[in-house]
């Protein structure tokens, strides 16, 4: 009985994020260098108050990580490729597929998907050649895979936009 106790004690978030918590993880979406003292400032908060809730928003998972944001094209990785792959249909098989697309060095974002496609890949190459060869080299023989389809991307309009957060309330547990 202990044991369940203490189990649903374990998974159970932390109350309903407010106004504040949005505030701080908006901000940090547009500005991830943002210093503590800054943030606090910019949502109206103690430095202290501000750190705690930010600490708290990592350790339930909320806020999973700070990074930068680089430019494809400056560094010679300008053009960006959709692969819509079908598989064989199996646990055993997508985990394969899974593992293999993760060693892919060119493959930035990767989707288990519905509709015709299983998989949708996103790959940032420097050019056709170089994506015929990871597609050939490294996709295709991948055991599973049945199918590759791809798009190629003409022109970003959006990309990584922040999450929207005026209606999120509480975090999935």
């Amino acid at each position: 009985m202990f044991d369940q106790l203490a189990d649903m004690l374990n998974i159970m978030p932390r109350p309903l994020y407010d106004r504040v918590d949005r505030s701080i993880l908006d901000h940090l979406q547009r500005h991830g260098r943002t210093a503590n003292v800054d943030l606090a400032d910019a949502v109206h908060l103690s430095p202290s108050s501000c750190l705690r809730r930010t600490k708290a928003l990592e350790e339930d998972g909320v806020l999973t990580g700070y990074r930068a944001e680089l430019d494809r094209e400056r560094l010679g990785l300008g053009l960006t490729v959709f692969l819509s792959l079908k598989v064989e249909h199996s646990r055993t098989t997508s985990q394969v597929v899974e593992e293999a697309l993760k060693k892919i060095e060119h493959v930035v974002a990767c989707y288990v998907v519905s509709g015709d496609a299983d998989f949708l890949v996103e790959l940032a190459v420097p050019d056709l050649r170089t994506f015929e060869k990871v597609l050939t080299d490294q996709v295709l023989v991948i055991g599973p895979v049945r199918d590759a389809r791809s798009t190629i991307c003409i022109r970003t309009v959006i990309d990584r936009g922040p999450l929207p957060l005026t209606s999120w309330t509480a975090p999935h547990p």
